[in-house]
């Protein structure tokens, strides 16, 4: 079956046109300019983009991944997809060993369904003097035989891991991660300059939410940030929700890294897509108030507690608060993430041969509809 969608507005890679596409079978077929050559869905002049990819969501519509629960992760990815994140990662929290466990071969299995595009540990691994929402007394130093044992639980499936450089362990486990095709990231890290790019030099390709849970900028101490920004080699995760980092502080990390450098996500907890009210988010509750999630008691009492961001609201804020053009806000909702993930030949742009997954938006970038692989989640 061939779908036609005509009278579009195209956000591509090169730039934005007028025109139409056509898919097959799952998969973009071609990509035309002016009028569609035969019948098709009319979109009123609406906005084409690639399905968002968010590699790093902790939870939504009232759920929350750490559970481990298939069905609640099932709400959430569906809640996601409403709003455009057509591949999701599902990031767990510090927790137990055995919970980490039991939680990613209940998460692989919805890997292995197409549901979700893998999982990423955020923690144990970090720094207590950086946990924010992760609870001090479970966190641990790094260790390759622990790591392997929740490889093992996730069936290929664990894409990510979020490691402090500066703990002891923390090289060996950053090159054992790399050496199993699994992302390291550094991040939740109270490393200096010279520590942060050790980890690089083991292996770590990613920065986890920049600016968050780490030293801050320094002129005489440059800190992780300085040692993130200026290598090439490192993709940089943004929280543009509006909380977590001012709009200037985006702006300066994005000319620094480039769109092909930055990826944002929505770090979002269970309130995302729901509202305020008081949340679990692993073994810790959260309060969120006026849409902005904090820890509710312990010794992390106030700390941000990840985000109720969708990706949507990001690229709406990355073209109206950041200044970006439409295939710039594309590229860091779409394809710098999928990049990440090793999937860019596949999806992350509006591309002949990549999988058809779409965000039909309106004029003012609300969602209109959605597409994933060729079938309409929601319909324009």
């Amino acid at each position: 079956m061939t779908t036609t969608l005509a009278d579009a507005r195209v956000v591509t890679p090169e730039g934005v046109h007028d025109g139409w596409l056509t898919i097959e079978d799952g998969r973009i077929t071609h990509v035309g300019r002016g009028a569609a050559p035969g019948p098709g869905h009319g979109l009123g002049g609406r906005y084409v983009v690639p399905g968002f990819v968010d590699i790093h969501n902790h939870g939504g519509a009232g759920g929350s991944f750490p559970t481990g629960d298939p069905d609640e992760a099932g709400r959430i990815a569906a809640m996601h997809a409403r709003h455009g994140t057509t591949t999701l990662v599902a990031s767990l929290v510090t927790a137990t060993l055995d919970s980490l466990s039991r939680a990613t071969s209940a998460l692989a299995d919805l890997c292995e369904d197409g549901v979700l595009a893998g999982i990423h540990f955020e923690g144990p691994y970090i720094s207590k003097a950086r946990c924010g929402a992760h609870d001090p007394a479970l966190l641990r130093e790094p260790s390759v035989p622990e790591f392997t044992g929740l490889l093992k639980a996730g069936r290929g499936h664990v894409r990510m891991i979020t490691i402090a450089a500066e703990l002891p362990g923390a090289l060996d486990t950053i090159r054992e991660a790399a050496a199993n095709d699994v992302i390291a990231a550094l991040g939740h890290s109270d490393a200096g300059y010279e520590q942060t790019i050790a980890g690089i030099e083991a292996g770590a390709r990613v920065a986890t939410h920049l600016y968050n849970a780490m030293p801050q900028l320094g002129h005489r101490d440059p800190g992780p940030i300085a040692a993130l920004l200026e290598d090439g080699r490192v993709t940089v995760e943004l929280v543009n929700d509006g909380v977590h980092v001012h709009p200037a502080m985006l702006r300066l990390a994005y000319r620094a890294a480039g769109p092909g450098r930055t990826a944002l996500i929505t770090d979002a907890m269970a309130a995302a897509g729901v509202g305020d009210g008081s949340y679990g988010l692993g073994p810790l509750r959260v309060d969120v108030v006026d849409g902005v999630a904090r820890l509710a008691d312990g010794p992390g009492a106030g700390s941000i507690a990840g985000s109720t961001l969708t990706m949507d609201a990001a690229f709406r804020r990355a073209v109206h608060e950041l200044g970006l053009s439409l295939p710039e806000a594309a590229e860091v909702t779409s394809l710098t993430p999928a990049r990440v993930l090793g999937l860019a030949d596949r999806l992350g742009s509006v591309s002949t041969g990549r999988q058809a997954d779409l965000v039909v938006l309106t004029e003012d970038l609300r969602v209109a509809g959605v597409m994933r692989r060729g079938a309409w989640i929601t319909e324009p």
